[in-house]
Formats: structure tokens, C-alpha cells, sequence
């Protein structure tokens, strides 16, 4: 009984096996993950302006709609070409001794997800455009504006990274609309986000409860892809379904020259290495690397370009485009 009447020995046996618990259940465990999960080779650290924009995604509230996690089901592969794993967010540290760094999994999709943002739209254009006015790229958007990242110009000034905006959509026409250094670096923050490749020799974690089982592939050698699929997938954010683009942010494919033309080179370069010589527009990504479009897909996308919205050129055939493709590579 002189245990539980001695209250000194009573407090230091508790303090000590609190201790003991926290050295076994936190303490140890967490130095031992750190050791176990690495960062992935080919992982880049965030720059300056990138952690930045971390802090703003965190401050405006992103987190709340978005979420940074493909969970390993069959619904989330639109969102990432393989589930995350915890190497994923290794590289995260501590933002000061007593705030630990949040990873920003999220749990709302609201909004889609942006594991891989950065590969999936990888437009700067386009990123101000949305931040400045939803609507403006995704009609049916219910993401707030936020316009207190830019501010009104009457003339631009050296440096000024003006964003494309159409006219609908701009409560004064004759100014411009500058993108504040808020604004690029929550952007240059959204489009680190990208899946680190894994090394070779290591498996992806399979995608579970798969809705739908594809056949065995039975089409001849050399069928292409669905190039409407692709459209849809990488270039309607900008193009639009209609083929219309946006009116002073993001050219008309419908009746566009280089579409309807003969300079297949040109085509071909565009959609591989991206485009910044049309004025009034933004700059295009290099769409076609990014998403590692094989010739296949090229030739698919570039077949579904020059037949709809009106457009009627004519077909271009794989070996045309193989040419090409390998010249420019």
C-alpha cells in the first residue's frame, strides 16, 4: 500500500511509463517510417515559390473541396495512373519547430482531385484563367473566383504576366488583368503536383473494384486509338467541346488553319512541343510530351481535329505522322 499513499513514487511511475508509451507508440514507430519510406528517385523538393503557394492553397481554403489522394479503387484512376503510396509525401518537413507540415489529403471532392494536376492540365494559362474566373473554362464550375490574386491595369509594365480573359467576363474592357505574385506562385505550386514516376523493377499498387472489365484486345496491328477520348482528355479544358476555343484565351480549333492545312510538321510540333507565336492568346504546353502520346495517339487526335465541328480535311495516316513524330522527338 506504501505505493498508492506515496505520492511521489505514484506520479513517477506514471510520468515514467507515460514516457515509455510515447518512446514505443510515437516516438519510434514515426523515426522508423522516416527511415522506411524515402522519397521516390525522380521526386523533386518544392522551390521557394512553391512552398509559397502551398501556404496560400492551404490559407484560401483549397483543401476543404480538393483532395491529394487516388485512393487504390477503380473511380479514382481518372485522377492519377497509379494509387498514392506514403513515399508520395515523403519529401514533406515540418514548417517550424512547433507546426508539423500538413499533407493535404483531403476528404471532399467537390472539386476533382489534384494529385496530378500538374501532368493532367499542365497550361499556366489556363490555371490564371480558373483562378480568376471558373466559369470562364468549366461553364457549370462552382469553384468561388478568386480575384483578389489579380488586379486591373491600364497598361502593363515590364515583367507583368497579363491573363487571357474573354471579354464576357471582364467587368472593364479596356484594362488588363495581371496576375499578382500570389497568383503565380499558388499556380507554380498546382502544377508541381505531378506523380512521381516509380523506379523500374517496382509494381504500382492495382486499382481495386473495377467497374468494367475491357476485352482482350482483338483489333488488328496499327489500329489507332479513340481520338475523341483524347480530345476529351487533354485538350477540351482550353479547346472546348466545340471546338470553339475561348475568344481572346485559348484559339478555335473549328476551321483552324493549322488544323485544315497540309503543314502536317507544324500540326505534329504543336501538339508535341506546345505553341507560343499566335497573339492574343496564351501559350500552349507541350501537350503531347507531357502525356506521352505515341504516334498512334497523334495520328487518332489529329483525325478527330480535322472531322468534327465542321471541319472536313483530310485523314492523315500513321506512317505520315510516325515520320514526323521521330524527326522531332
Amino acid at each position: 500500500m506504501n505505493f498508492y499513499s506515496n505520492h511521489k513514487l505514484l506520479f513517477g511511475s506514471a510520468i515514467v511509463f507515460f514516457l515509455f508509451l510515447t518512446l514505443n507508440i510515437a516516438i519510434l514507430p514515426a523515426i522508423q517510417n522516416q527511415q522506411v519510406y524515402k522519397p521516390l528517385p525522380n521526386s523533386k523538393p518544392l522551390t521557394k515559390d512553391e512552398l509559397a503557394g502551398k501556404a496560400l492553397y492551404v490559407a484560401n481554403g483549397c483543401i476543404a473541396c480538393h483532395t491529394q489522394q487516388v485512393r487504390s479503387v477503380e473511380m479514382d484512376k481518372v485522377f492519377g495512373s497509379r494509387p498514392n503510396i506514403p513515399a508520395d509525401y515523403a519529401r514533406n518537413q515540418r514548417t517550424d519547430v512547433w507546426r508539423n507540415t500538413a499533407n493535404l489529403l483531403g476528404s471532399e471532392r467537390t472539386g476533382p482531385d489534384l494529385t496530378n494536376i500538374g501532368e493532367r492540365q499542365p497550361s499556366i494559362d489556363w490555371q490564371l484563367l480558373h483562378l480568376y474566373q471558373p466559369r470562364a473554362v468549366v461553364a457549370q464550375s462552382i469553384m468561388p473566383a478568386f480575384q483578389w490574386l489579380f488586379e486591373e491595369k491600364e497598361y502593363l509594365a515590364k515583367g507583368d504576366v497579363e491573363v487571357k480573359v474573354p471579354e464576357k467576363f471582364l467587368s472593364h474592357k479596356s484594362k488588363k488583368i495581371v496576375a499578382k505574385k500570389e497568383a503565380l506562385q499558388l499556380v507554380a505550386y498546382l502544377l508541381s503536383l505531378k506523380q512521381t514516376k516509380l523506379p523500374d523493377g517496382i509494381l504500382a499498387p492495382e486499382f481495386l473494384y473495377k467497374q468494367t472489365e475491357k476485352a482482350a484486345a482483338t483489333v488488328a496491328a496499327g489500329a489507332l486509338p479513340d481520338g475523341g477520348e483524347l480530345y476529351n482528355g487533354n485538350c477540351v479544358a482550353c479547346h472546348q467541346a466545340t471546338g470553339e476555343g475561348l475568344p481572346g484565351a485559348f484559339p478555335p480549333l473549328k476551321g483552324s488553319p493549322v488544323v485544315l492545312g497540309d503543314d502536317l510538321k507544324v500540326y505534329v510540333t504543336i501538339i508535341m512541343k506546345g505553341y507560343n507565336g499566335r497573339p492574343g492568346y496564351g501559350v500552349m504546353p507541350p501537350v503531347g510530351t507531357t502525356a506521352n502520346f505515341t504516334p498512334e495517339m497523334v495520328t487518332a487526335l489529329m483525325n478527330h481535329e480535322r472531322s468534327s465541328w465542321g471541319n472536313a480535311a483530310k485523314p492523315v495516316t500513321l506512317e505520315e505522322v510516325k515520320k514526323i513524330y521521330d524527326e522531332i522527338k
